[in-house]
Formats: structure tokens, C-alpha cells, sequence
């Protein structure tokens, strides 16, 4: 259980797939035993960085760090979140002159 500033953090194995083609440009990161992740948290993958060619479609096994986040840095995330998403939908009802 995470504290109020304290967080905690632990290793487990993933699953890296990145393709880089005419149709698709991505990067997907799949953790063992699905994993979930919530607002505050962060993932660090270990290991070499990834190069991919264009035209290809490679998937690497990897170690990776979780750090949970503690219950003030969630809610900090979800506030921020939700004030950032409101300016996305600004909109106005009003006609075009005022």
C-alpha cells in the first residue's frame, strides 16, 4: 500500500512491439500478467535502446520498473487531467459576431 508521499516500485518482465511502416507508426509496451496502470504511475523499460528500420515490425522481451505513484501525486494527476481534457472541448455556443 502506497502512503501519501511514498511510493513504491518493483520489477517485472514485458513485452516491447514497435513497428515502423507506411501504415503503421507504433510503439506498445504489454506488461506480464496485465498489469494495471493508474493516473501517476510510471513505467521505465530497461535494457538497449531500439532501433527499428522503416518497413519493419519487431517485438523484444524486456525487464521493467514500475513505480506506483503515492495517493497525493494520483490525485494531483487526475486533477491536472481533468483540467487539461476541459481544454480540448472549450466551445462556444454563441454566433459567430458578438
Amino acid at each position: 500500500m502506497t502512503g501519501l508521499f511514498s511510493s513504491r516500485a518493483f520489477d517485472t518482465g514485458c513485452r516491447v512491439e514497435i513497428e515502423q511502416s507506411p501504415d503503421h507508426f507504433h510503439a506498445h509496451v504489454e506488461l506480464d500478467g496485465n498489469l494495471p496502470i493508474y493516473p501517476g504511475d510510471s513505467v521505465r523499460i530497461h535494457g538497449e535502446p531500439i532501433m527499428v528500420a522503416f518497413g519493419e515490425k519487431v517485438s523484444f522481451d524486456r525487464i521493467a520498473t514500475v513505480r506506483r505513484a503515492g495517493l497525493l501525486r494520483r490525485a494531483w494527476t487526475k486533477a491536472t487531467g481533468y483540467l487539461e481534457m476541459a481544454e480540448l472541448y472549450e466551445v462556444s455556443f454563441t454566433p459567430g459576431r458578438l
